[in-house]
C-alpha cells in the first residue's frame, strides 16, 4: 500500500468509534431500510464508520453514509467453521457494492479459499483489509501476510464458553507489536470503550449495545429479575 493509502486510512478510521449494524436475524430490525437508518443515526451520533453484512445491504446503506463501511458476508458451512466473508466472490460482490474495507476470517482453521488469495482479491479491488483474528498466533500472521487492520473480533467466540468483557490483554498484546488494531468483541459499554483505548486500541467497534434490541432489552430484563425484592 503506498504511502498515500496509509495516510487516508489513518485519517478516515484512525482513532474513531465504528458502529457495527447487524440486527438480529429474522428479527423485526433485519431488514435493509431499517439498517440503513441505524447507520445513519450512528453517524450523526459521532460513529466514524460503520460495519454492514452483505453485499446488497451494504449497497442499501452506502448513498445514506458517506464514512468509510466495513463489508463483510456471513456463512454457516457444512465444511468449515469460518464465517465471515470466506469466498473471493464475496470479497469483489462488497466492493462493487460500495465497501472502503473488507473484513474477513482469519482464523488458522480449515477454510474454503486461502487466506492470501482473500487477501489478494481485497488489495486488488482497491480496498482495506481486515483480520478478523481470535488470537494472538492468527493476527501476527494476518499482519505478516499484509493486512491492514487487525481486529479481536473472533476472541472468545472460536469455542469453549463465551467471556463476559472484552479480551483487554489480547489488546495490549497486539497493540504493542502492529500498528491498527480494531477492538472488538464484548464492547457494551462506554468505560469498555475507553478502556481498550487505553489498551492501546487504534479504533474500536460496537455492535450489539447499539444495534440489537432484542439482546439489550434482554439485559434490563434480567435485571428487573435480579433486583425483586424478596
Amino acid at each position: 500500500m503506498s504511502a498515500r493509502r496509509w495516510e487516508a486510512l489513518e485519517a478516515r478510521l484512525g482513532g474513531k468509534l465504528v458502529v457495527s449494524c447487524q440486527p438480529v436475524d429474522d428479527g423485526p430490525l433485519d431488514d435493509h431500510e431499517v439498517v440503513a437508518r441505524f447507520a445513519m443515526a450512528a453517524v450523526l451520533g459521532g460513529a466514524g464508520a460503520v460495519r454492514i453484512e452483505g453485499a446488497a445491504r451494504l449497497a442499501a446503506v452506502r448513498p445514506h453514509v458517506d464514512v468509510p463501511i466495513i463489508g463483510i458476508v456471513k456463512y454457516d458451512l457444512d465444511d468449515s467453521p469460518v464465517r465471515i466473508t470466506p469466498f473471493v466472490r464475496d470479497v469483489e460482490a462488497l466492493v462493487a457494492a460500495g465497501a472502503d474495507i473488507v473484513a474477513v476470517d482469519a482464523t488458522q482453521r480449515v477454510r474454503p479459499e486461502p487466506l492470501a488469495a482473500l487477501l489478494a482479491a481485497i488489495h486488488g479491488a482497491g480496498a482495506w483489509s481486515m483480520a478478523d483474528c481470535s488470537c494472538e498466533e492468527d493476527a501476527l500472521a494476518a499482519h505478516a501476510l499484509g493486512f491492514d487492520i487487525i481486529g479481536t473480533t473472533l476472541s472468545g467466540y472460536t469455542g469453549g464458553p463465551v467471556p463476559e468483557e472484552p479480551d483487554y490483554e489480547l489488546i495490549a498484546r497486539l497493540a504493542a507489536q502492529v500498528p491498527r488494531v480494531m477492538a472488538e468483541g464484548r464492547i457494551h459499554t462506554p468505560r469498555h470503550v475507553a478502556e481498550a483505548r487505553l489498551r492501546g486500541a487504534w479504533a474500536v467497534t460496537v455492535g450489539t449495545a447499539i444495534t440489537r434490541t432484542e439482546l439489550i432489552t434482554q439485559w434490563f430484563a434480567r435485571a428487573m429479575g435480579a433486583g425483586a425484592a424478596p
